[in-house]
């Protein structure tokens, strides 16, 4: 298995939230992107992301690694949820909130012990 694999599956386990992105949640990059951090940012929870244009490495092995072809990809408790449309549909129904709290409230009971 690669190196990059590797720290892919650590970013993963490390982060219970955790935005693989183009740009940062501050200076999004990608329409796309930019829409995902919308409406994570709107369940107003802090979440970690990895800029995947200073990350080439990481670009090209996580679709791989995921099954999933695209940026954003969105992992929560070492799931993946899915990308931009997934992400922003969930938000708009009401689930994707409940899952943003719920994880970051067992992240932090968690890190507490």
């Amino acid at each position: 298995m690669s190196d990059t694999i590797e720290a892919i599956k650590q970013q993963i386990s490390d982060n219970t939230i955790l935005l693989y992105m183009k740009g940062s949640p501050q200076l999004p990059q990608c329409g796309f992107s930019a829409q995902a951090v919308q409406a994570l940012m709107a369940c107003g929870e802090r979440f970690a992301f990895v800029n995947i244009l200073d990350n080439p490495d990481i670009r090209a092995e996580l679709p791989k690694y995921a099954s999933w072809p695209t940026f954003p990809q969105l992992w929560v408790n070492g799931e993946l949820v899915g990308g931009c449309d997934i992400i922003v549909e969930m938000y708009q129904n009401g689930e994707l909130e409940p899952m943003i709290k719920e994880a970051a409230a067992k992240a932090e009971t968690s890190s507490d012990s």
